[in-house]
């Protein structure tokens, strides 16, 4: 790969900044969907509202399902640049790229530097990484905290005679490592240790290397993880006693052992989720597993086969958990890049790696076959006419993953495997990309955007709100305020049995407070709408679509 090393700071700084503005150009392009979208930037923007920064609170009902630190990461911008759809994703965004970033010079430090330009080159064109990190949800920034945790490890120890030279720099790498980590807790919680802590212990069976435990300084460590992740759960929990027992047992061992969160799905599940979410790089998959079993003479810490270790230990633990969302094995993404970019660093290989482009080939061209079909998914709230102006995006996005797949096979086949590589990842990035973006032509049933936009400027700030019998995520956002909740509690059951005062339990709670109420508003579904009508509750319906109907006291 001499095209590769001969590659100078000019272009790969052009290289940089086109890859920047393709990364952060479409952030403000679509609209907040629900549910994720919407609660995340609901929760930053009621902590400005309110200054109330220490108790997380959703729709004004508290929420501790996750701990504080993308909150107030959103929050600060907000109050620095706005309440945008931009400012709304920034935080995932910027923690995705700085994950590939990380991931190429992390990559680059321990295999060289072939090696880190091809590992983030792959994950910046994976398409479950660049998805997550232009949707607003915790996953992204947790999965870059422990992955840049688990390079900055393997930083710290990966050469023992470069180590005994500049000791200092390898207990600068382990404490960034343990800081990194006390992030990730803040991130989503206990799993920033827990994943960590079970790969050093298997990797130091596998290796039968048992020093390597107390080579990572794990009382210095602890302390500093102490140091920061302590200060905000123990504030939490002086100002709310019945966080802790909710957090902690509540949000981590009962998610994981039971079924009570309703996101069952069996042992399977991230299969297809990992293939899918590795495109353009299938073909590159199983190869760059097999060089992290490879041993390097000469090393005593391992960092591919440890990188291998937590990848396998991440992905079997959400396999075996009783509650899984597509993301949650997001956290592998940069280790599976990183020895991706080992495999396809190798001379041999670089001689074939046009035969890694056929998978991108084949999909793309099956999903060009395929876009017409997806009209077939129309039902009564998402009409035909809305998937099929999503097709344009789609039929771009296909066509990106095959013309990249069949760019990359062309270069490849003349000897050009870094521009083969790199156009591999051009594929795969639109691709995704075509498919978040187009997604918004579903947007006005999968937000409240339009709906909250008709309404705004008519609302009294002080009339009530009430949602009936139904709860919409992004409402609050756009409306710029809280609504009452009937009849419904889902995810907010626990904040409600704190605050029941915050909450009409039942329908006959709610006519006596239309009633009483001079001036009211109320969000409600069509068949909710419909029982309301019957009833003759007086109430003149103001806009609606497919999903929802906002009405107000005449």
């Amino acid at each position: 790969m001499r095209e590769l090393i001969e590659l100078r700071r000019g272009p790969l700084l052009t290289l940089v900044i086109i890859f920047t503005l393709a990364w952060f150009g479409t952030l403000e392009h679509r609209r907040l969907i629900n549910p994720d979208e919407g609660r995340y930037s609901e929760i930053p923007r009621e902590m400005v509202t309110t200054g109330d920064w220490l108790t997380p609170r959703l729709n004004g009902i508290k929420y501790f399902e996750k701990p504080a630190l993308q909150y107030w990461a959103t929050a600060a911008t907000f109050t620095v640049f706005g309440e945008h759809h931009w400012t709304a994703r920034l935080w995932p965004a910027l923690t995705g790229f700085l994950g590939v970033l990380f991931t190429a010079f992390a990559t680059a430090r321990l295999f060289g530097p072939q090696a880190g330009l091809i590992a983030g080159a792959v994950l910046a064109g994976s398409v479950l990484w660049n998805v997550i990190g232009h949707v607003n949800t915790l996953d992204m920034g947790v999965s870059f905290f422990l992955a840049a945790a688990v390079f900055a490890l393997c930083l710290g120890q990966r050469d023992e005679a470069s180590l005994r030279e500049d000791s200092r720099e390898s207990r600068r790498w382990q404490d960034a490592s343990w800081a990194l980590l006390a992030l990730a807790i803040l991130s989503k919680g206990l799993i920033g240790l827990v994943l960590p802590a079970a790969t050093v212990i298997l990797y130091a069976l596998w290796q039968r290397d048992w020093g390597f435990i107390l080579r990572i300084r794990p009382i210095r460590g602890l302390l500093i993880l102490l140091a920061i992740t302590a200060p905000w759960f123990i504030a939490v929990s002086l100002a709310n006693p019945e966080f802790a027992h909710f957090f902690f047992i509540h949000e981590h061992f009962q998610r994981f052992l039971t079924k009570a969160h309703g996101r069952y799905q069996p042992m399977w599940y991230f299969v297809p989720i990992l293939l899918l979410g590795m495109l353009p790089w299938l073909g590159s998959l199983l190869p760059g597993l097999a060089a992290g079993f490879r041993r390097e003479a000469g090393r005593r810490f391992q960092a591919r086969r440890f990188l291998l270790v937590w990848a396998v230990l991440v992905f079997v633990f959400f396999s075996a958990s009783s509650s899984k969302l597509a993301s949650y094995v997001l956290p592998i993404f940069p280790a599976l890049a990183a020895l991706i970019g080992l495999h396809l660093a190798g001379h041999a290989v670089s001689r074939r790696i046009e035969w890694h482009a056929l998978p991108a080939i084949v999909i793309g061209g099956a999903c060009l076959f395929l876009v017409p079909q997806v009209t077939r998914f129309a039902n009564e709230q998402v009409p035909a006419a809305l998937y099929a102006a999503y097709q344009p995006w789609l039929y771009g996005g296909s066509a990106a993953l095959l013309l990249g797949g069949l760019a990359a096979f062309w270069l490849g086949r003349r000897g050009r495997s870094v521009a083969a590589v790199f156009a591999l990842a051009c594929g795969g990035f639109a691709f995704g990309q075509g498919f978040l973006l187009g997604h918004d032509s579903l947007g006005s049933v999968n937000s409240a955007h339009d709906v909250a936009a008709t309404i705004r400027g008519q609302v009294p700030p002080d009339a009530p709100f009430f949602s009936v019998n139904t709860y919409d995520q992004s409402l609050q956002f756009y409306l710029k305020r809280t609504t009452t909740m009937v009849a419904y509690r889902d995810e907010l059951g626990f904040g409600i049995e704190q605050e029941p005062q915050k909450f009409i339990p039942d329908i006959a709670g709610f006519e006596r407070a239309w009633s009483a109420a001079p001036v009211a508003w109320a969000l409600m579904s069509p068949a909710t709408w419909k029982e309301m009508s019957e009833k003759g509750l007086p109430m003149s319906e103001i806009v609606r679509d497919t999903r929802r109907v906002i009405v107000k006291k005449p």
